[in-house]
């Protein structure tokens, strides 16, 4: 069992940058992909990046890909998402999520942490 705790969120203008981190309140990140999602005001939650248990490969979605990084501290069981060159339109409630051990879906959430990115 997993409790993930998102922090980090807020308001910030457009081209402006935000770090938020996911740590893990009861268990640990050990063999668990970890990942981040988000979802807008009517739209469903989307992918936005993920990084292997090791931390040596990651995938982003294309609409972040060049200004989002996403980062793990197995030793502080954190995962970081770090968000350059905001827009408007990253605008979202952002989930941090997490494997069970060696698994590869998605079984364990966080409560979200809103970003909001004004003109």
């Amino acid at each position: 069992q997993v409790q993930l705790v998102e922090s980090g969120g807020g308001l910030v203008q457009a081209g402006g940058s935000l770090r938020l981190s996911c740590a893990a309140s009861e268990g640990s990140f050990n063999r668990r992909t970890l990942g981040w999602f988000r979802q807008a005001p009517g739209k469903e939650r989307e992918f936005v990046a993920q990084i292997n248990w090791i931390g040596d490969s990651t995938l982003y979605a294309d609409s972040v890909k060049g200004r989002f990084i996403i980062t793990r501290d197995n030793a502080k069981s954190t995962v970081y998402l770090g968000m350059n060159s905001l827009k408007p339109e990253d605008t979202a409630v952002y989930y941090c999520t997490c494997t069970q051990m060696g698994g590869s879906s998605y079984d364990y959430w966080g409560q979200g942490t809103q970003v909001t990115v004004s003109s």
